[in-house]
């Protein structure tokens, strides 16, 4: 009975399960969902949809600072979790109205939302048990395991989903099971009380007023001032674009701040911060190459990944149906559908088609060009489920508007919206053409997207009528694999260091921390051999690339990760405590934000290889600090 862990725990487990799946299912197609045109996405540029993602990353991870000094000075930790759960999930539900209006909405109230739930639910684990208590560690490994359980089965989660209705289904989905979460802990409200103790503020301890005066006020003005000479000034304009160089510009005030705190403090409490900026550089520096994941490692997966996966169990709702991109750098022995099936069109019903959104005058016309089409209403025909995926909605003509989006560096594509958003669709309709006796259902292209198609394809290469090829989706191999690994690393990565112990070899943290650099610079160069290998996309190449590269780049994260957080816990002096580990968010949210921009890049051979060189300066200072780190680390007893 000894060993029993509080009641508080597994409530506490679960709920932070539930909010992690819905986290990782949205973060995991977020991206697909912005650039995606032929699934019903928002056809989005990859440079406007890196602009939102890595914004949306940077705010989702330094919101968790201030909501954490909120919940410790004013709301306490269960009402700060359950205002942070409620938020969230009326975020999913605003991303499952398909409009670049409820998307904004949607993320500033997750971002809101996250930084009210994520630090305090941590907070409330350790507040359940006494200072000295033997079982706190084995606690709070059990409640990790359910971050990366969430995590590992959000992707599994998302993929029928979205094969079987669409994207912004998914996005509900994750709301759903954020308020399965929020109901637990609403369940298990007076067990909980027992973890809802505030902490009592270290003596000359940073205020919530000292924070907005000294911190978050020359940031907003500098980002201000960023966005105006980002959008102003042609070279920043046509490079970083308005976002970045606001995010950039606004972090140089907090930066300057902690450095003026680490060279300005009292001399026993100096060496201590001051060990703690190249940890926050390796930290910002490691997210910035993890968070990848969700954007460019994403776009590799879709565009430049052979994702044909006959070994892929429940094919039905797991695999998803292969779009005419997908065919541009396929081989040419990759079975590709009749090219009957392929109907020339013009630009803007290609768009409409791809959103999965028409208008009646549409369907009109198509059917006036094209005689032997049969428009078909999909609820009374009956069809084969892969059919799903050529589905499209009918709305009125005035509900429909193509708008012309531009990104920060000028580029254009043509975006489909729907306004107001809760207009009602008129019905469904899916295009049929009779080959060889029997109906099936066509996809309307460009003359351009046609001919790449078939420009390298065998003559024999082809389909039965009606017959698909099936894909792994691009989340089931970025969302699956880092969790995965999580899982299964750690006790060999924990047992590796605690082997190498038992023969007197006493591997540092900052050690630990230099060689998860490297580990995460041999990830990237795996990735640069793979896009050398497919020719910068002309070919696509094996998933084993990318899992290769998880595999490294997750074991990297278990020797850098933990010890990160360890040591703000243990080179801070009191009264900074709670402004370190703000250090420490601040990091991730600037390294999330530059991810947010070289997602909106190409993945090529030279942006990998650039990434991979970046990488290693940074392990090479740590390197050159490294004596001076562990010494310091000694003396703080780290």
């Amino acid at each position: 009975m000894a060993n029993r862990h509080p009641k508080g725990l597994y409530p506490l487990f679960f709920t932070e399960m539930w909010e992690r799946l819905a986290f990782y299912l949205m973060l995991g197609i977020l991206f697909l969902y912005l650039t995606d045109r032929e699934r019903g996405g928002l056809g989005l540029t990859t440079g406007q949809a890196g602009e939102i993602f890595g914004t949306y990353l940077a705010f989702v991870y330094f919101t968790p600072f201030l909501g954490g000094m909120i919940a410790d000075r004013v709301l306490g930790y269960r009402r700060s979790i359950l205002l942070g759960g409620v938020l969230m999930a009326l975020g999913y539900f605003s991303l499952g109205i398909r409009s670049l209006q409820t998307l904004y909405i949607g993320l500033v109230l997750i971002c809101l939302g996250n930084g009210f739930f994520k630090p305090n639910i941590s907070t409330m684990v350790g507040n359940l048990y006494e200072a000295g208590d033997p079982r706190r560690d084995a606690g709070f490994n059990i409640f990790y395991m359910g971050i990366n359980i969430g995590a590992a089965v959000s992707a599994l989660v998302a993929t029928p989903i979205r094969n079987l209705w669409n994207f912004n289904y998914a996005f509900v989905a994750a709301g759903i099971g954020l308020l399965v979460g929020v109901a637990i802990l609403l369940s298990h409200w007076k067990p909980l009380e027992r973890g809802d103790r505030k902490s009592q503020p270290a003596p000359g301890e940073t205020g919530l007023k000292e924070v907005a005066l000294v911190i978050l006020l020359p940031a907003l003005l500098f980002g201000i001032l960023g966005y105006f000479l980002g959008t102003k000034v042609k070279f920043l304009h046509d490079t970083l674009g308005g976002s970045t160089t606001g995010f950039l510009l606004g972090v140089v005030p907090i930066i300057g701040y902690f450095v003026y705190l680490a060279r300005t403090a009292e001399p026993e409490e100096r060496p201590g911060l001051s060990a703690l900026m190249p940890v926050f550089l390796a930290g910002a520096t490691f997210f910035m190459i993890l968070h990848l994941s969700g954007g460019l490692f994403t776009i590799w997966a879709r565009d430049d990944t052979n994702r044909v996966a006959p070994w892929l169990p429940f094919k039905q709702v797991y695999a998803q149906v292969a779009m005419p991109s997908y065919y541009f750098n396929a081989a040419p022995d990759v079975p590709r559908p009749r090219e009957e099936l392929f109907v020339d069109t013009d630009d803007r019903t290609a768009t409409l088609f791809g959103a999965k959104i028409l208008t009646q005058q549409a369907v009109d016309r198509i059917l006036a060009e094209h005689p032997d089409l049969r428009a078909a209403d999909p609820e009374s025909t009956p069809m084969e489920l892969d059919w799903q995926a050529l589905v499209c909605k009918i709305y009125d003509e005035k509900n429909v508007k193509i708008k012309t989006e531009k990104d920060a560096h000028g580029h254009e594509t043509l975006s489909v919206q729907i306004e107001p958003e809760t207009a009602v669709p008129l019905g469904k309709v899916i295009f049929l053409r009779s080959v060889e006796g029997r109906d099936a259902p066509v996809f309307l292209v460009t003359p351009e997207v046609h001919r790449k198609v078939f420009a390298n394809a065998a003559p024999e290469a082809r389909l039965p009528a009606g017959k698909f090829l099936k894909l792994a989706n691009p989340e089931l191999i970025t969302g699956l694999f880092n969790p995965l690994f999580v899982v299964l690393l750690t006790p060999l990565v924990v047992g590796f260091f605690g082997w190498l112990m038992r023969r007197g070899i006493v591997v540092s943290t900052a050690r630990k921390i230099f060689y998860g650099m490297c580990l995460t610079a041999a990830a990237l160069g795996i990735m640069a051999l793979a896009a050398w290998t497919s020719q910068d996309g002309a070919y696509k190449v094996s998933a084993w690339w990318m899992i290769l590269a998880y595999l490294v780049v997750t074991t990297g994260e278990l020797c850098l990760s933990p010890m990160g957080l360890s040591l703000v816990t243990k080179l801070s002096p009191a009264r900074y405590a709670g402004l370190m580990m703000g250090g420490w968010f601040l990091a991730t949210a600037i390294g999330s934000k530059l991810s947010g921009f070289i997602s909106g890049l190409e993945p090529t051979t030279n942006l990998f290889v650039v990434l991979v060189v970046a990488t290693l300066a940074v392990a090479g200072f740590l390197f050159l600090l490294l004596p001076w780190l562990e010494r310091t680390l000694e003396k703080y007893g780290a």
